[in-house]
C-alpha cells in the first residue's frame, strides 16, 4: 500500500476526493510501452477513461495518441498536444459538429460505424475541402463474457458495421470523394479477463483480412480497441494488467499483413490502478441483520458500483482495530443504489474513519456529477502531498 505514506496528509483534506498515485502510473506507463516497442505496435490512450491533465500530461509525454469519442475529447486531445496524427475518433453518433471539430484539427482517424455516418463526414469534408481518413468499425460478433453493459462486439450491440452490410460500404466509399479508407477498427469490450477471446477477436480480423485481400483491398492499419481487464480484487497486490501475456496472444494469433500497423486503445487498464476515491465514515448505522458504514462520498462521486453493480476493494485506512465486521458501505445520495459494497470485511470502523475506494482511477472522476447539487471531488497527486 504506496500510498498509505500519505495517509497523514489525507487527514487533514477535506473528503471525499480523488487521490492519485502517479508513481503507479508511470510504472504502468513503462511497462505498457515496452511492450509497445517490442512487437511494434501502436496505441492511442481512451480518454473517456480518465481526461485529468495530470493524467493526461503524463500519458502524451508517454508517446501514446488519443481515443476519442466526442469532439470535446478531440479538442481537449488537441489542447493537450497530442499530435493529430495520433488522435483516433470513434463513436456511433458523431454530430455535425464534432466532425469538423475533427477535420478542422487534422487528425488521424475516423472510426466510422454506419453507412450514414460515412456520407455525412464526406460531405462535410467537402464542404471544408478536406480529406477525411476513415477506418471501418466492424462488428465481429463476439461475446466479450464481460459485464452486459460493457460488451460493444455482439450483433445485437449498436456498434460496428457487420459483414453483410461490406459490400455496400465499399460501393459509397467509391462514390465519396473526399473519403480515403486506410483500415479497420475493432473494440469488442472492456475489463475482459479470458485471453481466448482475444484470440476469437484475432481469428475474425484474420478473416475480415482475407476479405477485403480477395477484392484487392490493402489495408494499412487494423486497431484492435482496447478491453484487457484491471484486478478489481486485489488491485495493491496486482495492479498491472497482464501485458505481456495480451501482446503475445496478439501477435501469435494475428495475421498481419507486409507494411501493416496494428494499433491498441488501452484506457482502464493503464490508470485504473492509481487513482482512490479517499472518502470519510459520517456515521456507523444499524439495519435488520447488517449494520452500515455510511460515508461522505456518493454515487454522485464515482456511479460504476450504482450504474453497472461493478465491486471495488474498500479498505479503512485508519483503524486501528483488529476486530474484523462486515458493512454495507453507502454513500449519503437519496438512491438505494448509492452504495459501493455489500457485505465488506473492514476493520471496526468508527465514525471519522478514511475508507479508500480502489481502481478508481477509471470510469471515476470523469463520470462524477453535481446530483443532489453535491460538491465534485477535488483531485490530488503522489508528488505533491
Amino acid at each position: 500500500m504506496q500510498f498509505l505514506r500519505y495517509i497523514n496528509a489525507f487527514k487533514r483534506l477535506e473528503t471525499p476526493f480523488y487521490f492519485y498515485d502517479l508513481d503507479i502510473l508511470d510504472q504502468t506507463l513503462r511497462l505498457y510501452t515496452k511492450f509497445l516497442r517490442k512487437y511494434g505496435f501502436k496505441a492511442h490512450y481512451a480518454m473517456k477513461a480518465n481526461a485529468n491533465p495530470r493524467i493526461l500530461e503524463m500519458i502524451h509525454r508517454s508517446g501514446l495518441g488519443a481515443d476519442c469519442v466526442s469532439g470535446n475529447e478531440v479538442q481537449l486531445a488537441l489542447d493537450m498536444g497530442f499530435d493529430p496524427d495520433t488522435i483516433v475518433y470513434a463513436g456511433v453518433g458523431k454530430s455535425d459538429r464534432e466532425i469538423r471539430t475533427a477535420l478542422q484539427g487534422d487528425i488521424f482517424c475516423f472510426n466510422c460505424e454506419s453507412v450514414p455516418e460515412i456520407r455525412v463526414i464526406n460531405d462535410l469534408a467537402s464542404q471544408m475541402g478536406k480529406t477525411a481518413r476513415i477506418s471501418l468499425r466492424l462488428n465481429p460478433n463476439i461475446d466479450a463474457q464481460t459485464n452486459k453493459h460493457i460488451t460493444t462486439g455482439r450483433s445485437k450491440d449498436k456498434f460496428g458495421i457487420s459483414q453483410w452490410m461490406l459490400s455496400e460500404v465499399l460501393e459509397v466509399i467509391a462514390a465519396c470523394g473526399n473519403i480515403k479508407l486506410i483500415g479497420l477498427h475493432f473494440h469488442i469490450g472492456s475489463q475482459i479477463t479470458d485471453m481466448k477471446v482475444f484470440e476469437k477477436l484475432c481469428d475474425k480480423v484474420n478473416g475480415f483480412q482475407r476479405w477485403f485481400g480477395q477484392r484487392d483491398i490493402c489495408l494499412e492499419h487494423i486497431n484492435l480497441g482496447g478491453g484487457i481487464a484491471v484486478d478489481y480484487q486485489d488491485p495493491l497486490g496486482n495492479p498491472f494488467s497482464p501485458f505481456e501475456t495480451y501482446f503475445q496472444t496478439i501477435d501469435d494469433k494475428l495475421e498481419i499483413r507486409k507494411g501493416q500497423k496494428v494499433h491498441f486503445e488501452p484506457g482502464r487498464a493503464l490508470v485504473a490502478q492509481c487513482g482512490f476515491l479517499i472518502s470519510r465514515v459520517l456515521y456507523i448505522k444499524a439495519g435488520k441483520g447488517k449494520q452500515f458504514a455510511i460515508l461522505d462520498a456518493g454515487m454522485n462521486d464515482m456511479i460504476r458500483p450504482a450504474l453497472y453493480g461493478a465491486s471495488h476493494a474498500i479498505c479503512n485506512i485508519t483503524s486501528v482495530s483488529e476486530k474484523q465486521e462486515v458493512y454495507d458501505v453507502v454513500g449519503p445520495v437519496c438512491e438505494s443504489a448509492d452504495r459501493f459494497g455489500v457485505a465488506v470485511t473492514m476493520p471496526e470502523t468508527d465514525r471519522g474513519d478514511l475508507v479508500a475506494i480502489c481502481s478508481a482511477g477509471a470510469y471515476g472522476q470523469v463520470m462524477s456529477m453535481r446530483y443532489n447539487q453535491r460538491d465534485l471531488a477535488q483531485a490530488y497527486y503522489s508528488p505533491d502531498l
